[in-house]
């Protein structure tokens, strides 16, 4: 059995990490290079970078934040937002990137996860997923969760391993920001309809929920309010988990 990895998220913005509730209401949270040279001193896994205004603004990920960020890491970066052709894809290689995150663009043209896996690999192929409850199941959401993409949530992280990805960040938009813990049925769900690792977000307030969201069947956990507001370190979350019997990396 793999180890649980932890991994910090820095949603980024103009060069500054932000964080928000429901995508929304962004307050500064501190400068990227800085706080990923922290989270990797704390012991965190990896570490992932969303430039929430890329696709928004039709526009890149800013390669100048992601290259100050990987100057200060040793560990597997991810870096999404943006992202609209393997052309983008080889930028954010070149500036140091180890994987590659596609949502909005995934669901727009969804050959394009096959063109980067083919290309790069499909360890190099995230695709976040970002998911509002609706009836009986969820819905996907794009464009940084303002439009519904109209398709369901599982149904699509089965067509997206099919179509080569190698990981899944699958975001509750009904928990991001809000601290009352992961969507456990909805990371249930995808765990059990995929064969590749599920990255869990949205809603952590401490180490019971990031327990809980691995019971659930999350091979990752991926957390951010609780590491920049200070409440919390990745070590004390790790300690936490290792009482519980979690394998975790050292």
């Amino acid at each position: 059995m793999l180890c649980v990895r932890i991994i910090p998220c820095l949603d980024v913005s103009h060069g500054r990490v932000v964080k928000g509730v429901k995508f929304q209401g962004l307050r500064d949270a501190g400068d990227p290079a800085e706080l990923a040279a922290l989270y990797e001193a704390q012991g965190a896994d990896e570490l992932v970078v969303l430039d929430v205004s890329a696709t928004t603004e039709a526009r890149g990920t800013q390669l100048d934040t992601v290259r100050r960020v990987r100057a200060e890491l040793s560990i597997p970066l991810t870096v999404g937002g943006g992202v609209r052709g393997v052309d983008n894809a080889q930028s954010l290689l070149e500036a140091g990137t180890d994987k590659v995150s596609l949502n909005t663009a995934a669901v727009e043209r969804p050959e394009l996860i096959g063109e980067i896996a083919q290309r790069f690999g499909s360890q190099c192929a995230v695709v976040a997923i970002d998911a509002r409850k609706a009836g009986d199941g969820y819905e996907v959401l794009i464009r940084s969760g303002k439009e519904s993409a109209g398709r369901d949530a599982v149904a699509w992280a089965r067509d997206v391993v099919a179509l080569g990805a190698g990981e899944l960040l699958l975001t509750s938009w009904d928990r991001d920001g809000t601290r009352s813990g992961y969507d456990l049925e909805l990371v249930g769900a995808v765990a059990a309809a995929v064969n590749v690792p599920v990255i869990a977000s949205g809603g952590a307030a401490g180490a019971e929920h990031l327990y809980q969201a691995i019971a659930a069947g999350a091979g990752a956990v991926l957390a951010a309010s609780i590491f920049h507001d200070r409440e919390y370190t990745v070590g004390d979350v790790k300690r936490e988990l290792r009482e519980r019997g979690v394998e975790i990396r050292p």
